[in-house]
């Protein structure tokens, strides 16, 4: 009864996050279906100490779908990978409730990590397409990482998190429910930069030609 209900939960999240799809029968063909199932299975292993088994099966739904999670990974409900190839979720990530990921996002290390090594997502933390976020540290809840960021350091709640390597450019304290997951409208930092190096370049500009008009006043009334 506890994998059916398993089941039916993932097709209710794939159903609820994916506008494409038009029936329940399309979510067996999901490669984030799939590898859900298979991690369930390889984690229950894990757990229990069998590990060549777990890795066999996680393994087997690497070839399968293109999204390696490691059996030791701890997930909570609500994963969502939309599309997925080049998934990678390492042995010691901890991922929260509501989480969706992107393809090509990296959950991994540094190399030079004991224990724990990989990152902590914690609740309705939206992971954009091709982010790596590498190091035992925690991204807070309802935050956003955007495509292409390399995150080395920790996020507080409510935050999103653009470019490398990966600064906050903003935060909000306010929930991001799931409907509100929109990863491509996140913040240019550079963009930002330049605009208000034009601002204040007009305003400096400005004050000179007045300056500059002042000063032919100022010199106008000494000839008189």
């Amino acid at each position: 009864m506890g994998w059916i209900k398993s089941v039916k939960e993932e097709i209710a999240i794939i159903r609820e996050r994916d506008p494409a799809i038009h029936s329940s029968m399309e979510v067996f063909l999901y490669p984030s279906f799939k590898v859900m199932l298979h991690y369930r299975v390889a984690h229950a292993l894990y757990k229990r100490g069998h590990f060549f088994w777990a890795r066999f099966i996680s393994q087997r739904a690497v070839r399968k779908t293109g999204i390696e999670i490691h059996p030791g990974a701890q997930i909570g409900k609500g994963l969502f990978i939309d599309h997925g190839n080049g998934v990678i979720i390492g042995e010691t990530t901890v991922i929260g409730n509501n989480v969706t990921l992107y393809q090509g996002v990296t959950l991994g290390g540094t190399g030079k990590e004991h224990g724990k090594r990989h990152p902590t997502l914690q609740d309705n933390v939206m992971v954009s397409a091709g982010a790596k976020i590498l190091g035992s540290f925690t991204i807070g809840a309802n935050s956003k990482i955007g495509a292409g960021s390399v995150v080395l350091d920790e996020v507080p709640p409510d935050s999103t998190v653009v470019g490398v390597p990966g600064r906050v450019v903003r935060r909000k304290d306010r929930t991001l429910p799931r409907e509100e997951m929109n990863h491509c409208d996140l913040p240019d930092p550079v963009r930002e930069d330049i605009t208000n190096l034009q601002r204040a370049n007009t305003e400096l500009t400005n004050r000179l030609l007045d300056m500059e008009l002042q000063l032919k006043r100022i010199q106008k009334g000494k000839e008189v």
